[in-house]
């Protein structure tokens, strides 16, 4: 490990006193999950308390309740209207607005589908939410055909998207992003006022300012069903913590590839899983102690 970046991550993670409690590291509420994508939202609420947020709370589709109960044993589930596909219906709004209101922290778009009511659900509330926010996946599909949506959001916010998923928000060929990725991620952000997390290898963290950051950490196993979804809760799991959002980003990359680096190191790249990074986070961020 990179000695200086070593030490200026750990200045960024708050010192934990000996009388702390879980109210003092955040509360994430992520809305995620719809039927047969509910590994999406196991991974990022997992990965958020994995990172060292306090409480995490999951709004699911209330059909799906009894299956995330039992997949997730310390993550707390908050059940809300669903659509007959099982997918968050525009009924929840109201419900989750209000349960919004006590957290630090917000994830919105892992596995939450691209059902047409469920994508104007999204749309509706990312005008809304005041807090800190990371969008991802469904909720980047949500904004792709009107990205200048994006200039309306009053909450600081961070993108995460994938090259395909970044070609589609600004209208070009993947290609092109593959080969323009630090000026697209700045060109974005700037135009946005967002912090973009644009992934792949060396992912590429640009935030307001021309502030941008390279990774050095991860490898090729990482590229694995889910591996994303543990990006989006260990970004939001800094946030709650009182991160920015640009430190909590690209200290949320940096982890996230270390956490896959340390899981490679004993499993190798072949049969890496995104479940193997998400045990790994927790050794990732002690390395930083050591």
């Amino acid at each position: 490990m990179n000695i200086k970046i070593q030490r200026e991550f750990r200045s960024l993670l708050k010192t934990r006193p000996r009388d702390s409690h879980k109210g003092d590291f955040g509360h994430v509420f992520i809305l995620a999950g719809s039927r047969g994508l509910t590994g999406a939202a196991a991974l990022s609420s997992n990965a958020a308390l994995r990172s060292g947020a306090g409480l995490v709370t999951l709004g699911i589709p209330v059909s799906l309740n009894s299956i995330m109960s039992r997949k997730l044993t310390e993550v707390m589930t908050f059940s809300l209207a669903e659509t007959k596909k099982i997918t968050l219906s525009l009924k929840a709004e109201k419900d989750i607005l209000k349960k919004i209101e006590d957290s630090d922290a917000v994830v919105l778009g892992p596995g939450l589908s691209q059902h047409p009511e469920t994508q104007k659900l999204i749309r509706k509330l990312i005008f809304k939410i005041k807090k800190p926010m990371v969008l991802d996946a469904d909720a980047l599909n949500a904004i792709s055909r009107n990205t200048s949506m994006l200039i309306k959001i009053k909450s600081n916010y961070a993108i995460t998207p994938h090259p395909g998923e970044m070609a589609r928000l600004i209208n070009k060929d993947m290609e092109y992003v593959k080969n323009n990725r630090l000026i697209v991620a700045k060109k974005f952000s700037r135009d946005y006022n967002a912090v973009v997390v644009l992934k792949g290898a060396g992912t590429v963290v640009a935030g307001p300012g021309e502030k941008y950051y390279v990774n050095t950490t991860g490898n090729p196993g990482m590229a694995t069903a889910g591996s994303g979804d543990v990006l989006t809760g260990i970004i939001a799991g800094f946030l709650s913590q009182g991160l920015k959002v640009f430190d909590a980003a690209r200290l949320g990359v940096y982890v996230h590839g270390l956490a896959g680096d340390l899981a490679a190191k004993d499993k190798g790249e072949i049969g890496l899983i995104a479940g193997d990074i998400l045990e790994n986070i927790p050794y990732a961020i002690k390395l930083f102690y050591s």
